[in-house]
């Protein structure tokens, strides 16, 4: 049997947290899923590290606190691609809009960490239409707000002897050899751990000052409970760090002994910063696993979930849930940038975890 996860009181599955007592959301749209009691929640993530010597993606990092950003209606014109546009939900008031951000350049934009104090509200739509899209969907990534920017498409890899996601900057073009690809998902052969990588070479075709290869953005690791994956899934994130001055340390492994999964695994955590998911509490009147969404949330699934730090399990580094058949809001705050929370949320969709 099923456990669902519910958030705030309503019966949900699994880890999935909805609320039946949504108005404290009314005015949340601009305020950032943490507690207030903390310092700044960016020194979790500081590791030191040299910053890094490729600034192709460097030109536009906000400031601290960088609250102006959302206060601006004139951006987000660019990009605002209607392909995958999810019909609009009934209960929009349960879910705060993402506030006002800047994409004028949509690469740089999804490779940058979110801007310090500012909570990015997306939504994920699930298209399974067409030939063959019932065992390939195309997941389609939007700023969860009214003109909807189109942000990353991604869609796993027919031929690939492990599931292999390739995640694109075009929403029309899927391909590995497009220049709109930004960055793939691949997972090992259980399908229970996935690393993320950006759009660099691989270590075989590396230039001679390795600068051109590819980063690891993310591991993804998923482990069984007594209930195997029906009961709450298990998730263990590992990201790189931050340096001084809030961009991430690059994590270039140079062969499959290098990467975030084995530095994690040999516990060598220097530059590496590891995060789990929150564990959801059993909740007797409803039968079911609850955690607090805060109205993001509205349906019980086994894919709901968020992400904390051990040291501050109130700063809500990302959260992913359910508010429709195919539709799933995903939040995302400080270190993490789009690719990455994309990524990650596309590894809990996968075959051998997708037990409804």
């Amino acid at each position: 049997r099923q456990h669902p996860v519910l958030c705030d009181h309503a019966p949900m599955s699994l880890t999935a947290v909805t609320s039946s007592d949504e108005e404290d959301d009314s005015d949340s749209s601009t305020k950032p899923i943490r507690s207030e009691k903390k310092k700044n929640p960016a020194s979790l993530f500081q590791t030191g590290g040299d910053p890094p010597k490729d600034k192709k993606f460097k030109k536009k990092v906000p400031p601290k606190g960088a609250e102006s950003e959302e206060e601006t209606p004139e951006t987000l014109q660019k990009n605002s691609n209607k392909k995958g546009k999810a019909k609009k939900s009934k209960k929009k008031e349960e879910r705060p809009p993402s506030p006002v951000i800047e994409v004028d350049n949509l690469e740089e934009f999804v490779l940058q960490p979110a801007p310090q104090g500012v909570t990015v509200k997306c939504r994920v739509t699930r298209d399974k239409k067409g030939m063959d899209r019932g065992l390939y969907p195309t997941y389609y990534l939007h700023l969860d707000n009214d003109k909807k920017v189109f942000l990353l498409a991604g869609r796993k890899r027919k031929k690939s002897k492990t599931s292999n996601y390739l995640i694109s900057i075009d929403p029309t073009d899927l391909s590995r050899g497009g220049e709109n690809f930004i960055g793939k998902l691949r997972s090992n052969l259980m399908g229970t751990r996935f690393t993320v990588f950006d759009n660099g070479a691989n270590p075989d075709r590396a230039n001679a000052d390795w600068s051109n290869v590819r980063q690891e953005l993310s591991a993804v690791v998923y482990e069984t409970n007594v209930l195997g994956f029906k009961g709450p899934r298990k998730m263990t994130v590992i990201i790189p760090g931050m340096n001084s001055d809030c961009e991430r340390v690059p994590i270039r492994p140079r062969n499959d002994n290098d990467g975030l999964l084995m530095r994690w695994q040999n516990r060598n955590m220097d530059n590496v910063i590891e995060l789990h998911n929150k564990a959801p509490v059993w909740n007797d009147e409803t039968q079911s696993y609850v955690l607090n969404f805060h109205g993001r949330v509205t349906h019980a699934s086994v894919k709901n979930f968020q992400i904390v730090h051990s040291s501050d399990p109130d700063y809500i580094v990302m959260q992913f849930g359910r508010v429709a058949d195919d539709a799933f809001t995903m939040d995302y705050n400080y270190p993490l940038c789009a690719v990455q929370a994309f990524a990650i949320a596309l590894s809990s969709f996968d075959g051998k975890l997708a037990c409804e």
